[in-house]
């Protein structure tokens, strides 16, 4: 069946939007590939479910689905040989997938293995200041202090620690930072805050040693393709706080070599969408991104 128009996160894949609304969606957001025709019974069984999962998850995955009756040239690029066929896509990739229909348990499961968990509902009409604009987030040195008192008050409460974490790193507190991720239970490891958090470390790391800014524009303008200084002057630029001077270098490194050092443009890109707190900016630039790879 095909996705009705009116259910949301659910929609027909195509050949002719396949691009845009497949590849580029996974870029920031994962999709799931339910290959499927109308007159496959097992398809009539795990489609509804698929449908009832997209609707449960509120947006954390959409679901892309293809009649491969009408899209055969898409079947064929994905070598689906039975149907249904599941795929799902993430950063343009196919991370996992399987044949035939899975029970919704299972289909959870896979999901999870994948850090997909259901997306709480969106809260229209808040407004909390009064201006109908959410206020501005405070200020990280504040921050820092006031989530000190709280870790000193509740000891054992180790998500305050993870915000501690996060809040020492957007003072530049990179070392006591780490100390604190280091020591979190394994189900916060794996949060996306933690994840992020990893991700500016990560970042910070590959600066012990390199050459200053002015050094690295210098090398940049006698050679601009001298892709390494690129990337030191992008990582610079993203632990210094100017994100959009960090993504333009790596994008810049895209351009001239997706290939350079096993795909290091591609990966500095992703792992800087995870940290770039500017939701819009990292639209655009995960649109150029795609507009290069694809």
């Amino acid at each position: 069946m095909s996705a009705d128009p009116a259910t949301p996160h659910v929609f027909d894949a195509t050949a002719a939007n396949f691009e845009t609304d497949v590849l580029q969606k996974s870029l920031q957001t994962p999709v799931l590939i339910d290959f499927w025709a109308e007159w496959c019974g097992p398809c009539k069984t795990l489609g509804p479910i698929l449908e009832k999962l997209a609707a449960d998850y509120n947006g954390a995955f959409v679901l892309a689905k293809v009649d491969v009756d009408k899209e055969q040239q898409l079947a064929a690029a994905f070598q689906v040989r039975s149907i249904p066929t599941v795929f799902l896509l993430v950063n343009g990739q196919p991370v996992d997938g399987f044949p035939g229909a899975l029970p919704e348990g299972e289909l959870r499961e896979l999901l999870k293995r994948h850090g997909i968990e259901p997306a709480a509902p969106a809260l229209a009409g808040v407004d909390m200041d009064g201006t109908g604009k959410a206020p501005p987030p405070p200020d990280p040195h504040a921050e820092v202090l006031r989530l000190r008192e709280a870790t000193v008050a509740e000891p054992d409460n180790e998500e305050l620690k993870l915000d501690l974490a996060l809040a020492l790193l957007r003072t530049g507190a990179a070392d006591e930072a780490e100390q604190l991720l280091d020591a979190l239970p394994a189900n916060l490891a794996a949060d996306d805050r933690c994840v992020q958090a990893r991700a500016r470390l990560g970042f910070a790391a590959m600066l012990e040693g390199a050459p200053p800014p002015e050094a690295l524009e210098a090398a940049i303008a006698a050679d601009p393709d001298d892709l390494r200084a690129r990337h030191l002057l992008g990582v610079r630029h993203i632990v210094g706080g100017d994100a959009e001077a960090g993504l333009e270098q790596f994008i810049e490194m895209l351009r001239r070599d997706r290939d350079f050092d096993g795909g290091l443009p591609r990966r500095a890109l992703i792992d800087a969408f995870r940290v770039v707190d500017d939701a819009a900016l990292v639209g655009r630039y995960r649109r150029r991104m795609a507009s290069l790879l694809f």
